[in-house]
């Protein structure tokens, strides 16, 4: 099923990236395939644990053994393997919707370096905090741009102007959207948890950025995400970009981040639609 999925992609790309019509991709199109894919593929060894912490995982023998031991469940038919194939396919759904996550976390930090020239400490981002018994906590998110880091005047005059934009949507007052020297990313392959400690976790963050001269910002590679939380987040001045399928700069992620997370220089397929006119890119095109 991975090959599969991993095939697919390589279709997509080549109907709709930098090498539509082509039989092969580019060498760097096929690395950030790998790095999305690479995490997936341990969904492969995946088992249910059953309850048995002590171990990886049971298989269907184990489960059958484990349920046919309980009278109660014996009862019910529950031993049965199918039982077994519904717990593994439950599991496993949540187990690739995770690596999933790692994988466009690992790709959108990647696309940032390459194509900003920027040093792996310089794309992430992350603080420390003393918390309950005076223990330190550090606290990160996914990636970074910092305008002072990257050397492209053109590129710096970009990221400079969709700031200035994204800070205008988000009624961010001017003078401290004055005071932004970048950005600080989120990335999520979709985003419908109402988990409010991980929100509570994510505005604290956003408080800290801005502290630091840093725009937040929660970038979903699908359309997937609840409205209650854009509601919340654009409240609490995040910016948010989502993998519609818009010509705004502000609202999608593919547009945002212009050719280079789209086409040029990444294995995700462009949307059908590009930036729209005063719309500047985020990343956009490095030679």
């Amino acid at each position: 099923m991975l090959d599969f999925q991993a095939e697919n992609l390589r279709v997509a790309l080549r109907a709709a990236g930098p090498t539509r019509g082509k039989d092969s991709m580019s060498a760097t199109d096929e690395r950030y395939l790998k790095i999305l894919v690479s995490p997936i593929r341990v969904c492969r060894a995946y088992k249910p644990k059953m309850g048995q912490r002590d171990k990886a995982g049971v298989d269907v023998k184990e489960f059958q053994r484990l349920y046919q031991s309980d009278p109660f469940y014996h009862w019910f038919g529950l031993d049965n393997p199918l039982m077994y194939a519904a717990h593994k396919a439950a599991g496993g759904m949540t187990s690739i919707y995770r690596q999933i996550g790692i994988g466009v976390e690992r790709l959108f930090r990647q696309v940032l370096r390459d194509n900003l020239g920027l040093k792996t400490e310089q794309a992430e981002w992350s603080y420390t905090l003393t918390g309950a018994n005076q223990k330190l906590r550090k606290l990160s998110l996914d990636a970074r741009i910092d305008i002072s880091d990257v050397a492209d005047e053109a590129a710096k005059g970009r990221i400079a102007a969709w700031l200035n934009e994204a800070c205008q949507r988000l009624d961010v007052e001017q003078r401290v959207a004055k005071s932004l020297q970048g950005a600080v990313f989120e990335v999520r392959q979709g985003y419908k948890s109402k988990d409010s400690k991980r929100q509570n976790a994510d505005l604290a963050n956003a408080a800290t950025a801005y502290t630091q001269a840093y725009l937040p910002c929660v970038v979903v590679l699908s359309n997937q995400i609840d409205s209650d939380i854009v509601t919340r987040y654009r409240a609490e001045r995040w910016g948010i970009l989502t993998g519609e399928e818009s010509a705004s700069t502000l609202t999608s992620t593919y547009a945002s981040c212009g050719t280079s997370l789209a086409t040029s220089r990444s294995c995700l397929p462009t949307t059908s639609v590009p930036p729209g006119p005063g719309h500047s890119n985020l990343v956009g095109n490095l030679p």
